[in-house]
């Protein structure tokens, strides 16, 4: 994979075909299954901070070039405006214009990092169950969380990442209605922010730490 570094707040970078296939990804998918799309983003997107230490920070604003032998892929970090009501890019709109953006895949993933930066929590269940991830920076802050009453009953799991702790949660839309949920996500990001990494990546790339209860458990060994 070719990269190239732009400006502070921009990378760029250059995926053949053959090297998508070589990391266990079939061409078709990467266009028509979001979740594939999402797991090769991360995947690239690790590649690219271990090379330019590009940290993901806030919304990211991607455009996606489908050329003959490859993918190109432009990463943007957003930033929001003083009155904190839109999404400000630190690139020209004149540069933007000279981009041209594929919209399948940009919609498979714009659709997906947008989506997470909103300010209210849009739920959408998948076969009866919300899936939610979460980050935290240090691992005090979920000592402090599993302190807070009402979440020793949740779906949980932890695991470890490029040195930050990342928990999953699971929600039964049987069982849990959409007030509670977001009663408890407002919990939860006083503590840590919202994760755009899947489940799928975490458990690919990254450590289990509790397979389970995890505020349980933390409060067990470290209250």
């Amino acid at each position: 994979m070719e990269i190239e570094r732009i400006n502070e707040d921009t990378v760029k970078f250059y995926i053949s075909y053959i090297d998508i296939e070589e990391r266990g990804f079939d061409r078709e998918e990467i266009w028509y299954s979001r979740e594939r799309s999402e797991e090769l983003f991360w995947e690239m997107m690790d590649e690219v901070h271990q090379e330019e230490e590009f940290m993901i920070e806030g919304p990211l604003w991607i455009q996606v070039q489908a050329l003959e032998k490859g993918l190109e892929v432009l990463v943007t970090r957003a930033q929001l405006s003083k009155d904190g009501q839109r999404l400000e890019l630190p690139i020209s709109e004149d540069k933007l214009k000279d981009l041209p953006v594929d919209e399948k895949i940009e919609s498979l993933l714009d659709q997906h990092f947008q989506g997470k930066h909103q300010d209210e929590h849009i739920l959408q269940f998948e076969d009866g169950i919300l899936e939610f991830i979460t980050q935290f920076e240090d691992f005090d802050d979920l000592i402090a969380l599993s302190n807070r009453q009402g979440l020793d009953e949740l779906v949980t799991k932890l695991f470890a990442y490029q040195n930050k702790y990342y928990l999953y949660i699971e929600f039964s839309e049987d069982e849990t209605d959409e007030d509670e949920i977001d009663n408890i996500l407002s919990v939860l990001l006083e503590y840590s922010e919202e994760s755009p990494i899947t489940v799928h990546m975490l458990e690919e790339y990254g450590k289990v730490v509790m397979e389970s209860d995890v505020f349980d458990t933390v409060n067990k060994y470290f209250a």
